[in-house]
């Protein structure tokens, strides 16, 4: 690895752990995403308070991270591509693409990113879908190395589209664990990775990437089960979280932040970290 993504690196992962707010919901183009992301200014001022060691955003609401003074703030990891697996409608054509195509990684370095996220996406029966994202990953980990930025995959094996709408998480271990071991073959510096059904299997996920593996959170769950998962994966090797809707649509997301800090960097237990959160002021 370059010395210039090592700089990187450091800034996003304290102590080789991190905790990334994701709040680059807005190009997944499905309306319930946006419920508590209405006031895009507003949320990142919550957020940035909350002091997480990062937050995800896309190139067009970066400037509200980036455009702060001071050097007291998250790290900014970006989104570079988008795609349209998240819909609860299906699509004749599933597609995911690079947002700037000419130069991907470029406005990322303007923007002083820490690092990049494109997604690897594996749906059943959409092998043109899986081609895509890895043409992107080809070409976006080639500038990465170019522009000393790490990359960041995030593998996702989906379960057919359901009657509920979308296509919803395949937990199945064997499964997660192949693809993240090709997110590593393609050159990944961060996975992140979805849990699997057995959070007690997470160990092997973490042995196929060989480099930090972050959890993505999904969808919104009831908070003790979520630090209770997040407990169990984080005693299986992860080096931390990336958590959206269980932070953003929650009624008090600095409390959620703070609990789930103490978890990642302190060692708090599930019980612990809810002691905390529910004594966080709104």
């Amino acid at each position: 690895m370059s010395k210039d993504k090592t700089a990187r690196l450091n800034r996003l992962l304290s102590n080789g752990r991190c905790l990334d707010i994701a709040l680059d919901h807005g190009v997944c183009n499905e309306p319930s995403f946006l419920n508590g992301l209405e006031d895009m200014p507003q949320v990142m001022d919550k957020l940035v308070a909350a002091g997480p060691d990062a937050i995800q955003l896309n190139y067009g609401q970066s400037d509200l991270l980036q455009d702060r003074p001071g050097r007291n703030k998250p790290a900014l990891v970006m989104r570079i591509d988008m795609g349209n697996p998240y819909n609860a409608t299906a699509h004749r054509v599933m597609w995911a693409v690079l947002q700037n195509e000419h130069d991907p990684v470029l406005p990322a370095v303007q923007r002083d990113a820490a690092c990049v996220v494109v997604n690897l996406f594996m749906l059943p029966d959409e092998p043109d879908l899986f081609r895509q994202c890895v043409q992107n990953i080809a070409r976006v980990r080639a500038d990465c190395d170019r522009y000393g930025m790490p990359l960041m995959i995030e593998p996702l094996v989906m379960r057919p589209h359901s009657a509920q709408g979308g296509y919803m998480v395949d937990g199945d271990a064997e499964k997660i664990v192949t693809l993240v071991r090709l997110a590593r073959e393609m050159g990944a510096d961060i996975v992140k990775a979805d849990p699997t059904t057995d959070p007690t299997d997470f160990h092997r996920v973490v042995q196929a990437a060989r480099c930090p593996v972050l959890v993505r959170g999904g969808g919104r769950e009831d908070l003790q089960q979520v630090f209770a998962r997040s407990r169990v994966l984080m005693d299986q090797g992860a080096s931390g979280m990336v958590y959206g809707r269980n932070v953003y649509q929650h009624a008090n997301p600095s409390a959620v932040v703070s609990a789930l800090m103490a978890m990642i960097h302190r060692g708090a237990s599930a019980s612990e970290a809810w002691g905390l959160y529910e004594s966080t002021p709104a």
